[in-house]
């Protein structure tokens, strides 16, 4: 029953996990504490480990790009954290144990902030929120949900801005994401 201050910290001394031993910040997320919406992606890479803060560098001007496109922003109306808060070795995809023992703290973020609705942005954000193994591509297709101490939040899955600079050509699928995530909020 950690308060905001108590689980920031927690989770910069976390020790849970052997992520912590090659981590140089653990990100536990950035943006508003009274969020719209939740972005949650799926694990920090380099330049957000050196920062300590989420989606930084091509991602994150990707993201913030996204975010305009739709009226929000991370200072304005969104909080935006990964599943796993800190980075995995040559940014490997994360493993089940370290999904597992960062499951709590994002379960108690979701708790506080009370988002009325969580953008999953990648397939290892989507798994771990909806606790699934489907393909990301038939995840995108429907609004989730995701029930936190009773709660019951809305998920809409869609791409890791890292794969759409890679591959630009499915901006347009995640701009008709974006577009049922709006929807969320406004029946909200």
């Amino acid at each position: 029953a950690l308060d905001w201050s108590g689980l920031t910290q927690a989770i910069a001394g976390c020790q849970q996990c052997g992520l912590c031993q090659t981590r140089q910040h653990a990100v536990a997320g950035q943006g508003v504490l009274k969020p719209r919406f939740m972005i949650v992606g799926e694990a920090p890479g380099e330049q957000e480990d050196r920062q300590g803060q989420p989606f930084v560098g091509r991602s994150g001007q990707l993201l913030d790009n996204m975010l305009r496109a739709i009226g929000h922003g991370r200072d304005s109306s969104v909080f935006i954290t990964n599943v796993v808060k800190c980075r995995p070795p040559a940014n490997r995809n994360p493993r089940d144990e370290e999904i597992a023992a960062c499951a709590p703290y994002l379960s108690r973020q979701i708790e506080l902030l009370e988002p009325q609705a969580i953008l999953a942005m990648g397939r290892f954000a989507a798994h771990a929120l909806l606790n699934v193994t489907g393909p990301l591509q038939q995840l995108r297709q429907g609004t989730h949900g995701v029930t936190v101490h009773g709660r019951t939040v809305p998920v809409v899955v869609t791409y890791h801005p890292a794969y759409l600079l890679r591959r630009p050509v499915d901006k347009r699928l995640a701009w008709e994401d974006l577009k049922r995530l709006k929807a969320c909020l406004a029946g909200a």
